[in-house]
């Protein structure tokens, strides 16, 4: 059969990263070449190749259990097997989160497994990931298939622990099961997952091209890590909830989807469907296929209904059947498992979506020293061409003239030297307000500021004290916002009366700088603050230990909440660094350039033979700046480029940049 449409772009896709990669990269070289190498401009290059090839495009699946939504992976990704890559038999499969990847550090297969008594501990997920001895580890021998999915079943496992052991872990809770399940006595022991968390590295092609899949299992996963909510989910490219139609939209998918899932997709519910698996069950010999596919767009639109969501966004298909059909090639059973029509919608909506957002960032990073440096090149080109004009024109000029001309440069150096004198003196003031702005969003004031709000919260011993405590929180976030809003806007109004300086005394008429917004920090903030409201009047966090409360708040919303501040940290620093760049590649230009035309002037004073040598020197200038400036432009266009386009198969001018 034909490969699916996912895989041509996921390929595609990967090839396109590929080829960013190596522009930005020759244009490292070429900087180089023409002596424009700047340590924090490599640096800032360097780290965007690095994103680039680090780069993931991560694809959740949710469902409570007995969905079908292992078989659903299987069938999408990894039919190539024949057979199934994950466990997915009847029954409870996948018991915890589970992420499929390629580890290209360490470039070998492994199923890595995080216990579940890590939750006892002060450290998120993410903390624990940069800790692989913390983890139980088990090779995955990929030339044994049996061996393999043997090893692979460790993400089922459960334990029976005693109750006491449960309610610690966060795991159990008395009241709430009685609530739920109206039992009398509590149980002695209690079934827990043996794992919090499973890493699966496996050499798929799709997973070397860097495809994740994020495997979450049922209700209670969710609302026992709020990790994934807060973190996991979001930043996945898209989120597939799996409901089943012989079930329909249960209470607890229901429950699934409006406490954890909907919200975390934002307003636009961005790549956010739904997967109305096992349509197989309403196939039936008795009906005609017209009625059958009354009833499946029956199912199909009272989901969309139940979800709120467009009829468009719910996909009904078989992943048994679908996997099945793969195995045996058998094409007439594909297109009715429907499967393909789910695949494409991937393809044609999540891959690009993904790729305009990696397009964006690289832009956003080369693209502003793209713009920077042809801006000096065409300053440079500008004086060149002056420089000539002027030689041309003092062919029969008399030395008196000369004089004169070497006093008009002399003056322009000296009224140079003064507006660098008052360029100077703005710099200052901008690094008085760059210090405001780091100093708001560094990590140490924000850590000093969580251990104020932690010994405010363990002193609470109400939910009115706990509520306060993290109001507490969020208000000192929306200051700091506020804060580093305001100042950012003073430092974007310093730097443009600079830039503006220079517009109206010069020929300058380079980029304008860049404003910072943190509208986007805020936003998320805005989105904890909810999900800590969630978090808080939850009936597991009402009736769960104050002190296991407290700690399952700092692991996952504060650790969340680092996150942002030292993303808002990184981004505010690279701004800062880059606002005046411009402005101070031009100001370097213009320097060289009066000192360049001072010796022409100079040289010419001493001996009329020169002139025609220099004229003859600045117009070989003149070409070798209009040809780097072709291939500055070349570079720009390839990284640019959107995806389809074969960067890679274009000519080979940029071989000549070394």
């Amino acid at each position: 059969m034909e490969e699916n449409r996912f895989k041509q772009q996921m390929r595609a896709f990967d090839h396109w990263k590929a080829d960013i990669a190596r522009t930005i990269q020759q244009f490292m070289h070429w900087l180089d070449s023409q002596q424009l190498g700047e340590a924090e401009i490599s640096l800032r290059l360097y780290e965007a190749v690095e994103t680039l090839r680090s780069d993931r495009l991560t694809i959740a699946f949710v469902a409570e259990f007995s969905r079908g939504k292992t078989e659903l992976i299987n069938a999408i990704f990894f039919s190539d097997y024949k057979r199934r890559l994950l466990p997915s038999d009847a029954g409870r499969t996948t018991m915890c989160p589970t992420e499929l990847f390629y580890d290209t550090v360490e470039d070998e297969a492994y199923i890595r497994l995080l216990p579940i008594e890590t939750r006892l501990e002060e450290l998120s997920i993410a903390d624990l990931k940069k800790d692989p001895s913390r983890w139980t580890t088990f090779p995955l021998d990929i030339n044994a298939p049996d061996r393999m999915a043997e090893t692979l079943q460790q993400v089922i496992k459960v334990k029976e622990v005693p109750r006491q052991d449960a309610e610690r872990l966060g795991l159990y809770s008395a009241e709430l099961s009685a609530s739920m399940n109206g039992q009398g006595e509590p149980p002695a022991t209690v079934e827990i997952p043996q794992w919090r968390h499973a890493l699966i590295s496996f050499p798929h092609p799709l997973l070397q091209q860097g495809l994740v899949v994020l495997d979450t299992p049922g209700l209670n996963a969710l609302g026992n890590e709020p990790e994934l909510t807060l973190s996991m989910l979001p930043n996945a490219q898209a989120v597939l909830f799996v409901l089943a139609a012989d079930t329909g939209v249960t209470r607890s998918d229901l429950d699934m989807w409006q406490n954890h899932i909907r919200g975390c997709r934002g307003e636009a519910r961005a790549g956010l469907v739904a997967a109305l698996n096992k349509i197989d069950t309403l196939w039936d010999d008795i009906k005609n296929p017209a009625e059958v596919e009354a009833t499946i767009e029956s199912q199909r639109r009272e989901t969309a209904r139940s979800l709120g969501i467009e009829a468009d966004k719910v996909f009904p298909v078989t992943a048994q059947k679908a996997l099945l059909a793969k195995i045996r090639q058998d094409g007439d059973l594909l297109r009715r498992s429907r499967l393909l029509i789910l695949e494409s919608y991937l393809s044609d909506n999540i891959i690009p979506a993904k790729q305009a957002i990696v397009r964006d960032n690289m832009i956003g990073i080369a693209g502003s020293i793209f713009d920077g440096v042809r801006q000096s090149f065409l300053s440079r080109l500008k004086g060149v061409q002056s420089q000539a004009d002027e030689l041309r024109g003092m062919k029969d000029t008399n030395a008196e003239v000369l004089q004169h001309m070497v006093k008009k440069t002399r003056e322009r150096q000296a009224a140079f030297n003064k507006k660098m004198e008052h360029f100077q003196s703005s710099r200052r003031v901008l690094a008085q307000q760059a210090k405001i702005i780091m100093d708001a969003l560094s990590l140490v004031t924000f850590d000093r500021m969580m251990g104020d709000v932690r010994k405010d919260m363990e002193g609470s011993w109400s939910t009115a004290g706990l509520k306060k405590s993290m109001q507490t929180f969020f208000d000192n976030m929306r200051d700091t916002m506020q804060i580093v809003s305001r100042q950012a806007d003073q430092t974007y109004a310093v730097a443009q009366t600079i830039y503006n300086k220079f517009y109206e005394d010069s020929n300058f008429n380079g980029t304008k700088p860049k404003m910072f917004s943190v509208k986007k920090y805020s936003e998320d903030f805005e989105k904890l603050y909810w999900e800590a409201e969630k978090f808080r009047n939850s009936p597991v966090t009402t009736m769960t230990e104050q002190s296991f409360v407290v700690k399952k708040f700092f692991i996952s919303l504060g650790s969340h909440a680092r996150y942002i501040v030292s993303q808002a940290h990184q981004e505010a620093d690279n701004w800062l660094k880059d606002i005046m760049h411009p402005l101070v590649r031009y100001i370097n230009e213009g320097k060289l350039q009066l000192e360049q035309q001072m010796e022409t002037l100079n040289k010419v004073n001493e001996s009329k033979e020169g002139l025609q040598e220099k004229l003859k020197e600045l117009e070989a200038q003149t070409a070798d700046i209009e040809a780097q400036l072709a291939t500055l432009d070349e570079m720009d266009h390839a990284l640019r480029m959107p995806i389809g386009e074969e960067v890679s198969q274009r000519q080979e001018p940029l071989s000549s940049v070394a």
